[in-house]
């Protein structure tokens, strides 16, 4: 196949939810996707009702709507099911105390429970805070604290990360086990749901701009900053799971991301759910056999990774893929990173599939540039905006740029998913808005004639690596708190498997000599005290690091630029 032929990719045949995008374009109206929600009619708003009440009320409680599994554990569960596990939780949660404004933190695994405790929370009005299951002391610390949050719902093994001490304003932790796993002040759910009854009217009603979940994201400098969205979201959300994910009501779909990233939280409960899908609930690590397994025994139709889990499976070679049958399958996307051309070559190659890369981020809310199922791909591109969505590339003073031509992305505000706010930090929020009626992105892009992205970089120092944001400052912050650590910088160094990994410079105080058990003791620190995905897969011993004359800054760029030139020597 030449290089030319490869180029673009043009659409399978298929009846897809969105058949033109052009003309969707020329006549999208929000106000029409609305019509698919019950509250058009009645007036309550309320994301869980939308997501799993509703199907029930209209005759769809026997249908699958989690299927988990988790090597040989493996269990079914109903939209039926849920509603009740859900109402039952959430009579629970509210005998408590927990109401409407709360924030919940949710700190589970990927597992029937953490999905059920979303659902909960939610229809008392409260804003579900779900947690990575990889975060350690610190990265909780942080999050809990910096909102001030009440309530936990975790297991007995997670629990114990929870620097208790250190969070005066967390009054109840609810563990999912029996109260023999239960420390002291621990409250036990099942004991509770056994001396509970489920209340048959539970659900808070809203309006729309009330809060429906928080996100931490890292930034470049300071700590994390809760971003929040409203439940008005969930327009954006079904529109995009209909159109771009393209489901339908006989679809099996498998979202791999944990939902203490917005990814498993939007397009791995919400979105899905809104449009009546099954969703696959997988609860192990990654492994190429146990994926190629859960696509074909829970016969997965829609799939959503990231670009380093398909290159790991490209790693692994082709025959192990032709090992199952996986003929089901019919549609699969990508997001968290800009996805390689090869990596979608290879989609079509041995899949028989396009691989569709979408872009949005946590403060977004949903998806704003996307490959529809119905649309020519150029490989290497984000796509195009979504209907709706107005996208232009502009310089450092706000002005549009032609075609071609290197610039900030920049989103036309707003739209249904944008987030509401960023908890405590009005600051913060409008820095997203420096010019009059535009969301910039963070991103470097091209726009080309025919309205395809192109993504060229970050106008910032974050790290994107397997898809998860990592600021450097949360990084360095930790690394200085090793007694070895006089000073540090880090970086994200590119890389073929994982598109950046966390590379740190340090500096050691004095008495401290440079060697590799030091390096490993100092990777394994950052690695328990904050998250395995932020400790460096990479460090350096330096004498002293770049920084600003004035202000005494770290100069990353400068680190990164000497870092590429290495790169490029080799």
């Amino acid at each position: 196949m030449t290089l030319l032929a490869r180029h673009h990719l043009p659409p399978k045949e298929g009846d897809y939810n969105l058949r033109n995008y052009l003309e969707a374009c020329e006549t999208f109206s929000w106000a029409e996707a609305e019509k698919a929600f019950s509250w058009k009619k009645t007036g309550r708003i309320n994301m869980a009702h939308e997501c799993v009440d509703k199907h029930v009320e209209e005759g769809y409680g026997s249908k699958t709507a989690i299927h988990y599994i988790n090597g040989e554990d493996e269990y079914k569960l109903t939209f039926k099911e849920v509603k009740e596990k859900s109402d039952h939780l959430a009579s629970v949660l509210r005998a408590h105390g927990v109401k409407k404004g709360d924030i919940v933190f949710i700190f589970l695994p990927k597992h029937p429970d953490c999905y059920i405790a979303m659902m909960a929370v939610i229809k008392l009005g409260a804003i579900a805070g779900p947690l990575f299951e990889a975060f350690m002391e610190e990265a909780i610390r942080d999050r809990v604290a910096d909102c001030d949050g009440k309530f936990m719902i975790t297991d007995h093994v997670l629990g114990k990360r929870i620097p208790k001490n250190d969070l005066p304003s967390l009054e109840k932790i609810f563990i999912t086990s029996s109260p023999e796993h239960c420390e002291a002040g621990e409250i036990s759910l099942p004991a509770e749901l056994a001396a509970i009854e489920r209340e048959s009217d539970i659900t808070e009603w809203l309006d729309m701009e009330s809060g429906l979940n928080i996100h931490y994201t890292s930034g470049s400098t300071g700590k994390p900053k809760g971003v929040v969205h409203a439940h008005r979201a969930m327009v954006q959300q079904y529109l995009t799971g209909k159109w771009v994910l393209d489901l339908k009501n006989d679809d099996v779909y498998w979202c791999t991301a944990h939902p203490g990233w917005v990814t498993g939280t939007v397009y791995g409960i919400f979105a899905p759910w809104l449009n009546r899908a099954t969703l696959v609930v997988n609860g192990g690590r990654f492994d190429a056999r146990s994926w190629y397994r859960t696509l074909e025994k829970t016969e997965v139709t829609v799939w959503y990774s990231a670009p380093t889990a398909f290159r790991m499976l490209m790693a692994e070679g082709n025959d192990l893929q032709k090992e199952y049958d996986l003929s089901l399958l019919r549609h699969v996307l990508s997001v968290g990173e800009p996805l390689n051309p090869e990596v979608i070559y290879w989609g079509e190659e041995t899949l028989g599939k396009r691989i569709h890369d979408t872009w949005w981020m946590t403060e977004t809310g949903a998806q704003l540039i996307v490959n529809l199922p119905s649309e020519v791909i150029k490989p290497g591109s984000m796509g195009r905006p979504f209907p709706g969505i107005q996208v232009a590339i502009l310089d450092d003073d706000g002005n549009i740029l032609p075609h071609g031509e290197v610039g900030h992305l920049a989103i036309k505000a707003s739209w249904p998913a944008i987030m509401r706010e960023i908890w405590k930090n009005e600051e913060k929020y409008h820095s997203y808005f420096p010019f009059p009626g535009w969301y910039l992105s963070g991103d470097l892009a091209i726009l080309d004639e025919d309205g395809y992205v192109f993504f060229q970089g970050r106008s910032d120092d974050m790290i994107n690596s397997s898809g998860e944001r990592i600021g450097p400052f949360e990084v360095e912050s930790k690394l200085i708190e090793h007694p070895a650590v006089a000073e540090a910088g880090v970086i994200g160094k590119p890389d073929a498997l994982r598109g950046e990994i966390v590379k740190a410079f340090i500096v050691l105080r004095k008495g401290y000599k440079p060697s590799d058990e030091l390096l490993e003791d100092i990777r394994q620190f950052v690695k328990k005290k904050l998250a395995a995905h932020a400790a460096p897969r990479e460090a350096e011993f330096i004498d002293q690091l770049p920084k600003t004359k004035i202000s005494g800054k770290i100069l990353r760029r400068e680190l990164k630029a000497r870092e590429l030139e290495k790169i490029n020597k080799r």
